[in-house]
């Protein structure tokens, strides 16, 4: 095939390389210089400081394919995967982009010579056409004299409820910043049809496609009233690959280009579908693709933040891959064919297939369950519901009950066209938050109180001690100048040595002195780009803009620095033991232990636990030096450092390496070699949630004293059995043989024994209507034989009713069983509530089986002939009597 999804990426990079562009690679999915975004929606996004400032950029112009998610926000796509032509979650976004460069004439003279050049896509000029912004006049000139283009093939774009700027056709990035008009273009399938184009910008058209916009980014916006201009002018512009390909490659859908046709042929051979234009076929490969780039970035599916958006798009590919008949897991398995289609131009996949496999296989398998108990739930209501509407409370018991999510059971009724009372299903939620008081109350934790527009320069890497200057005082909330002995407060310093609690590394501890003063530093945070020292003043007191010297603890620094440097020991054995599946997932590091979180689908078995430690220790007794590098982001990934890549990075970053064993960017503090941490024990391993695993250890003297520990308990069991500790083992195992064979012999006797109680007690029986009732009271009978007895009652009678009482100290416990071919006159949990009633005791059951306790019987033989004359007018009111 020719123009494929490839070759057109190549030749869009190839135009604009030879027009002066530089090449730049895709950025991440996860936004670095964007905290306000969960993915990279759009080309842009790496740039976006550049248009504020031209003079950060490296290039005056750029051209990218970027890799690209929407699942929320401002671009949300995910409901529209499927059911239209053109939506994706993940897609690329060709881009060429300049800063303070050209502007808006050579942006449309170079588009226009890229789609229609013979050299180049070679589109038909008749079939494009050409939106503008109506205030635009420039731009509208630029194609109407010098591209060219008739007029009747340009159409001026106003403002929405006549709103200044609020346009299709005027660009902003956010409620702030980067603005300007755009000029958008499209491609008509029918050519016969071009005098409709202003119906299709009024959404009743489908013959025109939108595939590129130009973007004039020349206004920041400072409010929702404020629009001034910018100083340097930029161009911004998208073109998604897919679309571009859908017309290049002649088809009149995104899911007909070369990547998906195979794809949705391969899912097809799974499922009964033959229809390769069936929506689920769709949707499920549009919803692959995603995951296996999310999975490349680390992210593991969770119930929060990115995880949750993973999750999500997972579970919706299951709920159609059970509409097409597709039962058995099987996202894994077409996992390597497209990752085979997609490697030429993603070579960083290589590697990754099991992995993605793993996390894939895991997640499929645990959500099946759920799926098909909601789904069942779901279609039963769904059949009856009147005038084609349900319930909210319905999704939200599917929801509450069987952990069904209610974005998707709100997916499966739009499909369906079932209308769902979202009214009640909020209210439900609300009910919800009330009972379990949470409700949306944000709780401060004082850096969010605090906020104060400074700097602290941290010089704590080299120096324990350091003198300096003090710039602001507080005292719970509140700004002093002064304060005294006694008083608890946070002090800001110009500069410091004490490390503020970050990457999961503690604040430090220490005190701030000066002359007769004296504060204790109790802790160390930080307040935005400032740094606050917590404690109390002692003796003395203190003034802004004093001086004074800050002194950290220094064996606390040790030790948080040691359990530090152990934490990237681990983390990196982790990876050599159980694979690359291994990611940070957070951490926390103390004066006296560590704890390491991180995404693991599996069982970690002790073998394993140990296998780490030893290598572990290996590196501890090989005493590295540990090495601290400042370099670019770039260099320190030619490194292959490891990074918490949701993390926000600076150009300049610091790199912590143990020989060949472990490079990290990291910015806590370590210690100097790995001889210093002495001894690396786990003490606990556990699962924080699904498919996130956390390791807790101890190092140097606490790991010892732990061991130590553990031997004192073995020579006290081993005491306890009379035994050596070399053979306590033998000891326990004799010992279990033991009781099970003394376990087996008081069964013996405790058979014999019931059987005896039942010849004794069933001459007590009375015959009511053919309906055998026997009550009788044992005095500390064994709990579970008294149920035996009554399973074993109810096998020899038909129809019986069984009510024991056993008075054990000074309780009084009521088990009661009935056949099940009497449950249609009385039932075993109502006699219970009787019971209940009169003594204000607890219990309940099934209507063949219920029991209940009470230590409030003052006169038993009343309420038993309470319940007798309820059960004998409950048998006497049946019209036949009940044969045996």
């Amino acid at each position: 095939m020719k123009n494929t999804i490839n070759e057109i990426r190549q030749k869009f990079l190839q135009f604009f390389q030879k027009k002066g562009h530089t090449i730049l690679p895709s950025s991440s999915l996860i936004p670095k210089n964007d905290s306000t975004l969960l993915f990279t929606n759009a080309g842009m996004n790496q740039f976006k400081d550049f248009f504020l400032d031209p003079k950060k950029k490296k290039y005056s112009r750029v051209v990218t394919s970027q890799r690209c998610l929407r699942t929320g926000g401002k671009h949300n796509d995910l409901e529209n995967v499927g059911y239209t032509e053109r939506h994706h979650t993940f897609f690329e976004m060709l881009g060429n982009f300049s800063f303070n460069d050209y502007f808006k004439k050579e942006a449309i003279i170079y588009a226009w010579e890229l789609l229609t050049s013979k050299k180049w896509f070679n589109i038909n000029k008749n079939k494009l056409w050409i939106s503008v912004y109506k205030d635009d006049e420039e731009t509208y000139k630029i194609w109407l004299n010098i591209i060219k283009l008739s007029p009747d093939h340009i159409i001026k774009i106003g403002d929405k409820n006549n709103c200044k700027y609020n346009s299709e056709n005027f660009w902003q990035m956010g409620e702030t910043g980067p603005c300007g008009p755009c000029t958008e273009i499209f491609y008509n399938y029918d050519i016969k049809k071009n005098n409709n184009f202003s119906q299709f910008l009024e959404n009743k058209n489908e013959n025109f496609i939108e595939i590129w916009n130009i973007v004039f980014i020349e206004y920041n916006r400072i409010s929702s009233t404020k629009i001034i201009p910018l100083k340097y002018k930029s161009i911004d512009t998208g073109m998604g690959l897919e679309r571009i390909a859908s017309v290049l490659q002649n088809v009149n859908s995104n899911y007909k280009i070369d990547i998906f046709k195979k794809l949705i042929k391969q899912i097809s051979c799974f499922s009964k579908i033959t229809n390769l234009n069936n929506i689920s076929l769709k949707i499920i490969s549009d919803h692959i693709r995603s995951c296996i780039f999310l999975i490349y970035e680390n992210i593991s599916p969770s119930n929060e933040h990115r995880g949750y958006i993973l999750r999500r798009i997972i579970r919706r590919m299951l709920i159609h891959a059970y509409k097409i008949g597709i039962k058995k897991n099987f996202f894994y398995k077409i996992v390597p064919n497209l990752i085979e289609h997609i490697t030429e131009d993603f070579n960083f996949l290589k590697g990754t297939e099991q992995t993605i496999k793993e996390i894939l296989q895991i997640e499929e398998t645990q959500f099946s369950e759920t799926l098909e108990k909601g789904l069942r739930i779901l279609n039963i209501e769904i059949q009856k519901a009147p005038n084609q509407e349900i319930s909210g409370k319905t999704i939200f018991y599917l929801y509450d009950t069987f952990g069904f999510p209610s974005d998707l059971a709100l997916d499966i009724c739009r499909e369906k066209k079932i209308k769902v009372d979202l009214n009640s299903y909020y209210l439900e939620k609300e009910k919800q938050k009330k009972q379990s008081k949470i409700g949306n109350k944000f709780y401060n934790n004082g850096n969010n109180i605090i906020n104060i527009n400074d700097t602290c320069n941290f010089e704590g890497y080299k120096k324990n001690t350091i003198k300096s200057l003090i710039k602001y005082i507080y005292i719970e909330t509140k700004l002093v100048s002064l304060i005294s002995e006694g008083e608890k407060g946070i002090i800001f310093l110009d500069k410091t040595c004490f490390y503020p609690e970050s990457g999961g590394q503690i604040g430090d501890i220490g005190e701030l002195y000066f002359k007769k003063s004296r504060f204790i530093v109790e802790n160390t945070k930080k307040y935005g780009n400032t740094i606050g020292h917590i404690g109390k003043v002692i003796t003395g007191a203190f003034e802004v803009n004093n001086f004074l010297y800050a002194k950290i603890d220094k064996l606390y620094r040790n030790q948080i620095q040691i359990n530090h440097s152990a934490t990237h020991l681990l983390h990196s054995a982790l990876r050599k033991v159980l694979g690359d599946i291994v990611t940070q997932k957070g951490s926390s590091i103390t004066n006296t232990r560590l704890r390491f979180d991180f995404s693991y689908p599996n069982i970690i078995n002790l073998s394993k636990l140990q296998k780490v430690e030893n290598i572990i220790n290996a590196e501890i007794y090989k005493n590295h030096l540990i090495k601290i590098q400042y370099c670019s982001l770039e260099e320190a990934k030619k490194q292959k450092a490891m990074a918490l890549f949701e993390n926000k990075y600076d150009s300049i970053v610091r790199v912590v390496s143990i020989k060949n064993f472990s490079i990290e960017l990291c910015g806590g503090t370590h210690t100097n070699r790995t001889g210093n941490i002495g001894l690396f024990k786990i003490i606990a391993q556990s699962s924080v949630s699904s498919g996130i695993k956390r390791i807790e250890a101890l190092t140097q003297s606490k790991a010892l004293q732990f061991l130590h520990n553990q031997e004192n308990e073995i020579e006290n069991i081993s005491k306890i059995l009379k035994t050596k500790s070399i053979s306590f083992k033998d000891k326990i195992n004799k010992l279990i043989l033991q009781i099970k064979y003394l376990e087996d012999q008081i069964h013996i006797f405790q058979t014999k024994e019931n059987q005896y109680q039942i010849k004794k007690i069933i001459s007590n029986i009375e015959n009511i209507k053919g309906v055998k009732l026997l009550i009788n009271v044992f005095n500390n009978y064994n709990y579970n034989s008294l149920k035996l007895i009554i399973d074993q009652l109810k096998k020899d009678f038909q129809n019986i009713i069984i009510i024991f009482i056993n008075k054990n100290n000074n309780y009084f416990n009521i088990i009661t069983g009935i056949t099940k071919n009497l449950t249609n006159y009385l039932t075993a949990l109502e006699i219970i509530k009787i019971f209940i009633k009169h003594t204000n005791g607890k219990g309940g059951g099934k209507n063949e089986i219920a029991e209940s306790i009470s230590s409030n019987v003052i006169n038993l033989s009343k309420i038993l002939k309470i319940i007798k004359s309820w059960i004998h007018l409950k048998l006497n009111n049946i019209k036949d009597k009940i044969h045996e």
